[in-house]
């Protein structure tokens, strides 16, 4: 079970990354941003098609035209910095030149994200440990598998911490490529 709870935080964090622009126009970078469409949330590949243009233009075409409004303004209010233009038929996203300011704003970004994924890894260590105590204390296990399991627990921890590690450092080396 909290194999699992690694493994997802690595999996969220990849799907976060996968979210930072790097430059270059890359469908992942909006297709997962809610719109509000027929009275529910969804991601706006569950309601259009989405191509790159080219290397800084993103096309979005909805699958219906009504929905059109929705994706320029789900797209403005996500805190990607992207100015959407609706032609009335796709909505087409241009992303700015990358600077060295905004370089090393979005590599801050990438650390902070990989900084909560390790958040998240330590709770997940507090809940085993946690649970280790309690058997420990109900002499379910001796004092030395109690220790066994302190030193597995933490050697899986560190496992996920190096793959958390290696995610941020490839992203980052992206970011700041010219």
């Amino acid at each position: 079970m909290s194999e699992e709870k690694y493994a997802k935080a690595l999996d969220h964090l990849r799907l976060q990354l996968n979210t930072v622009h790097t430059g270059r126009a890359n469908p992942s970078l909006v297709e997962n941003i809610e719109v509000e469409s027929y009275g529910s949330k969804m991601a706006i590949k569950a309601v259009a098609s989405i191509s790159a243009l080219d290397n800084r233009t993103l096309q979005i075409q909805p699958w219906d035209k009504g929905n059109l409004a929705a994706i320029e303004k789900a797209i403005r209010d996500s805190n990607l910095g992207l100015d959407p233009v609706n032609d009335g038929v796709v909505v087409r996203v241009s992303l700015p030149e990358m600077t060295e300011e905004r370089r090393t704003e979005l590599a801050k970004v990438v650390k902070q994200l990989g900084e909560e994924a390790k958040v998240s890894i330590r709770n997940t260590r507090g809940d085993e440990h946690h649970l280790l105590k309690e058997q420990k204390e109900k002499s379910e296990i001796t004092e030395d598998d109690f220790y066994a399991g302190e030193k597995q627990l933490q050697e899986k921890v560190d496992k996920y911490n190096e793959q958390v590690d290696s995610l941020i450092e490839a992203k980052e080396k992206e970011i700041m490529t010219v």
